[in-house]
């Protein structure tokens, strides 16, 4: 089977295409592939050291439902087929593939199967869904930092799926662990902040 990288080349740059696709005609590129694919794929725009913009909540919510799926021991996703249908502008998703393509690239140098029990028994599957549920849950919070670390856990951990490659996964989970305590952090720090801000309103208007 082609690499990852190699079918989205062929695909979305080398094919004649319309200036629009479908998440259902990015998903007949993975068949059994299919959780590592669209884990990756929906990841991708959000782990960029550049983010596209707009992509991380409603790809978080799709994330969030794959997560489930796969900590109840899904083995073929299920996404609403209004979503599936959904189209997208062929120009933005080049945009974001050609600046993600590379990095797939440097991942698959490394990718192969090993450890694979990791990425197909239901615990190993159960941790990873938990682990991408919680960096999901984080890519929706409006507060910037809380996206991108957590975007690229998911993307290495979908990754080892990919190959079935549970060392890979393994290094995925150890980023979305980095990922919740950043998230975790920034939303300590911001609550204090407001909460400061909101007391010296106080004693400013009580004149205290």
């Amino acid at each position: 089977m082609a690499k990852l990288s190699v079918e989205l080349q062929r695909y979305f740059f080398d094919e004649e295409r319309t200036y629009k696709v479908t998440l259902g005609d990015i998903m007949e590129l993975a068949r059994e592939r299919i959780f590592g694919f669209l884990l990756v794929i929906l990841s991708l725009p959000s782990a960029l050291p550049v983010p596209a913009p707009g992509y991380s909540i409603p790809f978080g919510i799709l994330l969030l439902l794959l997560a489930v799926q796969l900590i109840v021991g899904s083995q073929t996703p299920w996404l609403p087929k209004n979503w599936l249908n959904h189209s997208i502008s062929l120009e933005k998703v080049q945009g974001v593939f050609k600046s993600g393509l590379p990095w797939l690239q440097k991942i698959e140098l490394i990718s192969r199967p090993r450890l694979s029990y990791i990425c197909t028994s239901f615990i190993g599957r159960m941790v990873i869904g938990c682990a991408i549920a919680m960096m999901a849950i984080s890519m929706m919070i409006p507060i910037p930092g809380t996206n991108t670390l957590p975007a690229i856990g998911i993307f290495v951990t979908g990754f080892g799926l990919l190959d079935d490659d549970g060392a890979i996964s393994l290094g995925g989970l150890v980023l979305c662990i980095m990922g919740a305590v950043l998230s975790s952090l920034i939303l300590i720090l911001g609550y204090e902040v407001v909460k400061s801000g909101v007391g010296l309103i106080k004693d400013y208007l009580t004149g205290n």
